[in-house]
């Protein structure tokens, strides 16, 4: 079972912090061979939500909750990872399921907006994201701008 929190940059314990970011570079900079910027300004903006899910204690999941105008004129949901050792076992999706419904509750009105890595369009489209451009490349892996009304 999952234990999921969500809280602001400077609610995060050091730990659940170095957790976060760890899972993080381990997932984009080292796993995917992407070495850039993995930390910005949008981690500790007031409206930032982190949101984490946890089994024994363990960081297995990841989302960043951002607020209309933060990235997108929508809410947007980034920085999406799971650890490799719970992939294809439904973590991913009840990750995304679970930064949806937070981001209805932070931002009711809003729409939500993702750059989606193109080899997961379909994974998104289960959750009601469509397209709205083009492939693009992000640090060299191709992207597609999605939204979700």
């Amino acid at each position: 079972m999952i234990t999921w929190i969500c809280s602001k940059f400077d609610e995060l314990s050091t730990y659940q912090l170095f957790d976060l970011l760890k899972l993080r570079v381990d997932v984009f900079v080292v796993e995917q061979t992407c070495p850039y910027p993995e930390l910005d300004e949008k981690d500790r903006h007031q409206e930032t939500r982190h949101l984490m899910g946890f089994v024994d204690g363990k960081l297995i999941a990841c989302a960043r909750l951002l607020a209309p105008g933060v990235s997108y004129p929508s809410a947007s949901i980034g920085r999406i990872a799971t650890h490799s050792a719970h992939r294809n076992k439904g973590a991913g999706k009840l990750l995304v399921d679970k930064a949806i419904n937070e981001c209805d509750v932070l931002w009711p009105d809003a729409s939500i907006e993702i750059g989606a890595q193109e080899y997961l369009l379909e994974f998104y489209k289960s959750f009601g994201f469509v397209p709205t451009s083009v492939m693009y490349l992000e640090d060299d892996i191709p992207h597609v701008d999605m939204k979700r009304d």
